[in-house]
């Protein structure tokens, strides 16, 4: 009879954990597997992940039909879209009783006022990472925009240099250099953007948004235009390979792009429930400082903050002081003539 008991007990506890999964689509190597078990461990259910490596990919395979998702982690201007198309649920904040760990610089943005949709996860930079040794031994400046753009700086560097293969990101660089917003929407500015681009093109050895961390690691390339989270990993790679160089970051003075990333509740969502002690799981400051201990993201948790490693809280490539955070713009989103105009804007350089 007890062995009957047993099995009966166990059965079900089955049945409940099969039943309770929380499908998170989020970006590629964003949250710890122990952050994740943990989770597990506390809620008695399981966490059924899938990634993306870019907004435009996520947003793309959401308007293609694809549904169940209970969180996703878009960044801002993605955060945007989301909410003009109606997917996503609004949050109960009363079930949200970790949101006062989150650092009100970082809350009622233009994406989301109010936040009534979404909650900070992380935030990444896109600036400067370079060879330290190579850029000192070339007397290169690694503090702006023009080492980058202009050709006296360029010919130093030929074919040891990437850019994002971003549209936005790569326009937003090119944007600030010439003094103009990130943001900006002048149809003659982005085309000096581009006669700016096409100009230093035939420096760069690539545009490339995946695997410049490990030519920056292996010494291959000297210097990226990348996300901040990338380049921290690209040094410790260098470091524990003992390459004999290092990788720093810089932001460079004429401004830089913050993107934000958050998590939301998506409407085709079956555990909204789940969803949100994720949410609140994650705002507890000793979960949330896990991710910038493993990947080196910014973090908008200021409980956090007490967790993190001392070399990573004191970076100001991933922690700006307020002076370097008044230099940031968060990308906004298009609209579809905006966005039609920039596509030929960027098939133009990538044919030239």
């Amino acid at each position: 009879m007890k062995r009957l008991l047993l099995a009966m007990l166990l059965w079900h506890a089955g049945t409940a954990l099969a039943d309770d999964v929380l499908h998170l689509y989020n970006w590629n190597n964003y949250i710890s597997e122990e952050t994740v078990q943990r989770f597990e461990k506390q809620c008695a259910c399981r966490v059924v992940q899938d990634y993306y490596s870019d907004n435009e990919e996520m947003l793309a395979k959401l308007a293609a039909g694809a549904t169940g998702y209970d969180i996703l982690v878009p960044t801002g201007n993605a955060l945007e879209a989301l909410i003009r198309q109606k997917a996503l649920r609004p949050l109960d904040k009363a079930r949200l009783p970790n949101l006062k760990n989150i650092n009100p610089a970082y809350l009622d943005t233009a994406f989301d006022p109010g936040n009534r949709y979404s909650v900070p996860y992380a935030y990444t930079l896109t600036l400067l990472g370079y060879n330290v040794e190579k850029m000192r031994e070339l007397k290169l400046p690694t503090d702006t925009w023009a080492v980058i753009f202009e050709p006296e700086y360029l010919k130093k560097l030929k074919g040891r240099v990437t850019v994002l293969d971003s549209q936005r990101e790569l326009l937003a660089a090119a944007l600030k250099y010439l003094g103009y917003p990130a943001n900006d929407t002048d149809e003659a500015h982005w085309k000096q953007a581009r006669d700016l681009i096409i100009r230093a093109k035939p420096y760069w050895a690539a545009f490339n948004a995946s695997s410049y961390i490990k030519e920056l690691t292996i010494g291959d390339i000297w210097l990226v235009h990348g996300y901040s989270n990338d380049i921290f990993q690209a040094n410790l790679d260098a470091q524990n390979a003992r390459r004999g160089f290092t990788i720093a970051s810089s932001i460079p003075r004429e401004g830089a792009v913050l993107a934000l990333d958050s998590m939301v509740l998506h409407q085709s969502g079956p555990r909204p429930d789940l969803a949100l002690r994720f949410i609140d799981f994650m705002l507890d400051g000793k979960n949330s400082a896990e991710l910038t201990n493993l990947i080196g993201s910014g973090n908008p948790n200021l409980d956090a903050m007490r967790y993190i490693k001392p070399e990573i809280a004191q970076n100001p490539a991933i922690f700006p002081d307020p002076q370097r955070r008044s230099r940031l713009e968060m990308l906004r989103d298009l609209d579809r003539t905006q966005r039609r105009i920039l596509s030929r804007i960027w098939t133009e350089i990538k044919l030239r």
